[in-house]
């Protein structure tokens, strides 16, 4: 399974859209500074996150979300047509 996220930085209020196949793992490294898009805008909260089938599928679901004009948009997006984690235990 691969998950497709939403950051918020709690530092500077932008969002970020990204695809994993390990959610916990992946957010613990944005915020560890060990991702370079996110690098020193940390720390960093999750928003939202879905589960998909494959990578394939998370990679075209992160690009779409990417092209919605707010990340408000591509929030009620994935709670209308996926089923949404939002506090995983990680």
């Amino acid at each position: 399974m691969h998950y497709v996220y939403i950051l918020k930085s709690l530092k500077i209020g932008k969002h970020y859209i990204g695809e994993t196949g390990n959610l916990c793992d992946r957010i613990k490294r944005h915020n560890e500074n060990r991702s370079k898009a996110t690098k020193g805008k940390g720390p960093w909260k999750l928003v939202i996150a879905c589960e998909v089938r494959n990578k394939s599928e998370a990679m075209r679901l992160e690009k779409k979300l990417k092209s919605f004009k707010s990340p408000e948009k591509a929030i009620s997006y994935i709670r209308k047509h996926y089923s949404a984690v939002e506090h995983p235990d990680c």
